[in-house]
């Protein structure tokens, strides 16, 4: 049996085992791929978890310090290649991997961190958004980009070449390296901070992607998503798709396109409007023309070169009243002889001399009551005669204009608003024996 000092104890044998680890040269730099088990992200932390085959499994930690340089988001059950050092654990005896690299097994860390951005930003509907759109003729431009690239000197020449009357202001930034998201976000706040620009564009040449990651960092697409002014993106190649991209209102293959998606063609525009001009004065000269045959016909009108004829009807209708009136008296009158006649013939001989003296003082009221009623009647009808001639001489516009009135034109339209006359502007009084000329001095528009 075994002495007492020869037993050891369990921190010791620990140890021991742990500078076994930490001295194998083997076991200082060791690779492995497996599958991520029990992966439960802890936010600015370490990380534990473990990796497992099909039939082993070792326990893993990665500081946070290393852990915060992988560009993907580590999830269960995803196959991975690591980098790191075996080591013990002392307090547990449990021997551990220190992970101090991670990529995916088969895809880039990259890609992986391009397509896992990719599916969260489109699952919040960030790429569906309403686009905003472009300002068709835009008088300032920002650019976003490398003040030293090929970008800038494509941009300034195509839109010299397009639109030169557009200013273009450069804000400088770094389009690569761990400092350029940054400096590309606080780009587009400064832009639109200052809010006086219509269009923004934002642009880098091509490359690898590592090169491209800045506009595939997740703060510099919610920039582009926030921005107030239209964002045409145009990073990397034709066949280059960074996330960037994917929120900018608009993507342009090459910083030429850009230009071109920002600005319209000055020669274009200006015959455009030439055409637009044309159009404007033919419409205008056919509507002066239509005016002119609308203002020769009312001027052709019986109102103005026969108005007499306004009231021939009313003239014909007391015509018509005076015949039947003379008609009416006549039938009066006959009637009332007969009345008369029919009267004497009943007289009796003896009576004659009486019934003649009666019938005399009788015929005499009847004669005179006829007569005072004949007078009336014709009174009346004469007071309602002159009453309907003066109606029709009130209605006549030459009339109105012997009493002191008239009406003004100008520019050949009759004015009827102060709201059509202006200072000093020339217009014709017509009067009820000619014309006059007149300037106005002022123009007072009652209130209301």
């Amino acid at each position: 049996m075994a002495d007492r000092e020869d037993y050891l104890s369990v921190t010791t044998l620990t140890r021991y085992l742990k500078r076994k680890f930490d001295a194998d040269p083997y076991l200082g730099r060791v690779y492995l791929t497996g599958e991520i088990s029990n992966f439960r992200p802890r936010p600015n932390a370490h990380q534990y978890f473990s990796l497992k085959d099909d039939h082993a499994k070792i326990n893993a930690i990665m500081f946070k310090s290393a852990f915060a340089k992988v560009k993907f988001q580590p999830e269960e059950g995803m196959k991975v290649l690591v980098t790191g050092r075996i080591s013990l654990y002392e307090p547990s005896g449990s021997y551990q991997i220190y992970v101090e690299r991670m990529e995916p097994d088969g895809v880039g860390a990259l890609y992986q961190a391009y397509e896992q951005l990719k599916r969260k930003l489109a699952s919040e509907g960030l790429f569906e958004r309403r686009q905003r759109p472009l300002v068709k003729y835009p008088k300032r431009i920002a650019v976003i980009t490398s003040p030293s690239g090929a970008v800038i000197r494509d941009i300034i020449t195509t839109t010299r070449r397009r639109y030169p009357i557009a200013q273009l202001v450069l804000f400088p930034a770094l389009v690569q390296g761990d400092a350029a998201a940054d400096d590309i976000v606080r780009r587009i706040q400064q832009v639109n901070e200052l809010g006086t620009f219509d269009t923004l564009i934002i642009g880098r040449g091509g490359g690898s992607i590592e090169d491209l990651w800045p506009f595939n960092e997740e703060r510099v697409a919610r920039a582009i998503a926030a921005s107030e002014i239209p964002v045409i993106s145009s990073v990397g190649h034709e066949t280059d798709t960074t996330i960037a991209d994917l929120v900018a209102d608009v993507r342009a293959a090459t910083p030429t396109a850009a230009a071109e998606l920002a600005t319209p063609v000055l020669s274009e525009t200006l015959l455009a409007i030439s055409q637009l001009q044309g159009r404007l004065f033919q419409a205008m000269t056919s509507q002066i023309q239509l005016d002119r045959q609308r203002l020769k016909q009312v001027r052709q009108s019986y109102v103005f070169t026969q108005p007499q004829r306004l009231y021939e009807g009313y003239t014909q209708r007391v015509a018509q009243l005076t015949d039947q009136l003379v008609n009416d008296q006549r039938q009066l009158l006959n009637g009332k002889q007969q009345q008369v006649a029919t009267v004497r013939a009943r007289l009796s001989t003896h009576l004659l001399t009486a019934r003649v003296k009666n019938g005399r003082q009788q015929t005499d009221a009847l004669s005179h009551e006829l007569l005072s009623v004949s007078v009336n009647m014709i009174k009346t009808k004469k007071t309602q005669l002159h009453a309907l001639i003066n109606q029709l001489d009130l209605l006549s516009p030459l009339k109105i204009m012997t009493r002191g009135y008239s009406y003004v034109t100008a520019e050949g339209q009759v004015v009827k608003t102060v709201d059509q006359l202006s200072e000093k502007q020339a217009v014709t009084l017509h009067l009820a024996d000619g014309q006059a000329a007149a300037t106005i001095n002022s123009v007072d528009k009652e209130k209301d």
